[in-house]
């Protein structure tokens, strides 16, 4: 079958993460031709295969994917849409279960909640809260307060409701579909490591690319 004129499209992705050790084409993104058996055959190509002892990361250069892919076949031409390299992890699931695991998730989940609790206590301290909640409460009313008030009461259903909304959260559930801020963050915060793990193994000479 002729391959003249046709063009396979490819959107690479930035990261991607495997449980195999080998990798494929069809693993790095997403694949459009017009030609399904030349579509077919191109997704089986062999990238990069992990070993145990190695290293579990590897950067595959979007001009080797186009190398190896008209070596199949020289006629056809690649249209990369995505990302012009890949950055790979090869995720060993076996080595995240069992109780240690859980031990770090309940170490992480026990600093957030009593840092979080001694941060906002050490803030309300250092503006001497109670004594702003006193002074307010005494201006309104002309006599001061006997105990908590109504302030004081307020302000922390407004904190815990206010925690809520930011964190867009309750148990499991979402409140509304927009991204949290810190959910926005950690998006760029990854792709600022990815783009500097790329940037690194380049410099290195540890990237996949051509000769």
């Amino acid at each position: 079958m002729s391959t003249n004129n046709v063009i396979l499209y490819l959107k690479a992705e930035q990261n991607i993460e495997l449980q195999s050790e080998d990798v494929y084409l069809k693993d790095i993104g997403k694949l459009i031709c017009t030609d399904e058996i030349i579509l077919s055959k191109v997704k089986t190509i062999k990238l990069h295969h992990f070993q145990e002892e190695a290293s579990q990361r590897q950067v595959i250069s979007i001009l080797k994917v186009i190398e190896e892919v008209n070596k199949l076949f020289p006629n056809v031409t690649v249209e990369n849409l995505g990302e012009t390299d890949i950055l790979i992890e090869h995720i060993n699931v076996n080595k995240h279960k069992g109780l240690v695991q859980w031990i770090k998730l309940a170490f992480v989940a026990a600093i957030s909640f009593f840092g979080t609790g001694f941060t906002i206590m050490a803030f309300h301290n250092d503006i001497s809260i109670n004594k702003i909640f006193s002074k307010v409460y005494e201006l309104v009313m002309g006599y001061p307060a006997d105990g908590y008030s109504i302030l004081e009461v307020s302000y922390s259903i407004g904190l815990a409701i206010g925690i809520i909304m930011f964190f867009n959260h309750i148990g499991g559930r979402r409140i509304t579909k927009d991204p949290t801020p810190i959910e926005v963050e950690m998006r760029i915060y990854e792709t600022d490591v990815n783009k500097a793990l790329i940037e690194t193994a380049d410099r290195e000479g540890k990237s996949i690319d051509v000769s």
